[in-house]
């Protein structure tokens, strides 16, 4: 079954936009292997939405309160191409990653899927059943 979700971001600046989010966003790394590096990222959801448009998919880090959030990433160094504007679903902004791209910044105002996920199957084996040890004949008595 589905164990986690994996992310790809594509940017010409890849080195930079890596150092932004170990760095400014303090995410988690793992390297991969040849100093390819994985960040862990927060809990998730993801949201289905009708288009009559072709289809296509957006990826925004959530936050309990933005206007907090946007203040402490712009003292270490982020830019936001934009203000906070808000919907009937939330705030949003979007973050200026290296080279341009940008990542929306969203604080939800509806009820959140984030404390639902389900655990990852575990890998380890389940334990041996322990042998029942046959219980003792009585010895009959004879007369």
């Amino acid at each position: 079954m589905i164990t986690g979700v994996h992310a790809l971001i594509y940017a010409k600046q890849a080195e930079q936009v890596r150092e932004f989010f170990k760095k400014t966003l303090k995410f988690p790394t793992v390297d991969a292997g040849h100093g390819w590096l994985l960040f862990a990222l927060p809990p998730a959801e993801m949201g289905v939405h009708p288009t009559d448009k072709d289809g296509s998919y957006d990826l925004y880090l959530m936050c309990d309160n933005i206007e907090k959030t946007v203040a402490e990433l712009t003292r270490h160094g982020a830019r936001f191409p934009r203000g906070i504007t808000t919907a009937g679903w939330g705030k949003v902004t979007a973050i200026e990653l290296p080279g341009g791209l940008e990542m929306g910044l969203y604080e939800a105002r509806h009820p959140t899927a984030l404390g639902l996920a389900r655990p990852a199957p575990s890998k380890a084996k389940p334990a041996k059943k322990a042998a029942k040890k046959a219980a003792p004949k009585k010895k009959s008595k004879r007369r």
